[in-house]
């Protein structure tokens, strides 16, 4: 049973774990839109939606956390530039993810993860 168990697991230790959501928040961010398995996408959505909120607040604080997290520091900056105006007006819901049916090697769920 997984009562109280918000985190998926993905099948992986927890360093690679942090450091594939890390990657692939960094090239979502990057590019604006990603394709992986439906699962990954799922996950990633919540730490880029963070991620966003972070550079919505916009304070030293939320920049050095951002900085933390993504690995392209020029990233961090045009992201902190861009977000306030982008989706200063949004609550929430900064991405949407899209099934394809295209499947992978191992028969995954393929999906597009994209910033709105």
């Amino acid at each position: 049973m997984r009562h109280r168990n918000s985190i998926k697991k993905l099948s992986k230790p927890a360093d690679q774990r942090r450091a594939l959501l890390r990657a692939l928040t960094t090239e979502l961010l990057r590019h604006g839109r990603i394709t992986t398995t439906k699962v990954r996408a799922k996950v990633v959505q919540s730490e880029a939606e963070k991620m966003i909120t972070l550079a919505k607040d916009g304070s030293l604080a939320a920049r050095r956390q951002a900085m933390g997290y993504i690995y392209d520091k020029q990233l961090v900056h045009a992201l902190f530039e861009q977000v306030p105006d982008r989706y200063g007006s949004r609550a929430g819901g900064y991405t949407r993810v899209l099934q394809t049916i295209r499947r992978r090697g191992d028969n995954a769920e393929m999906a597009i993860i994209e910033l709105v």
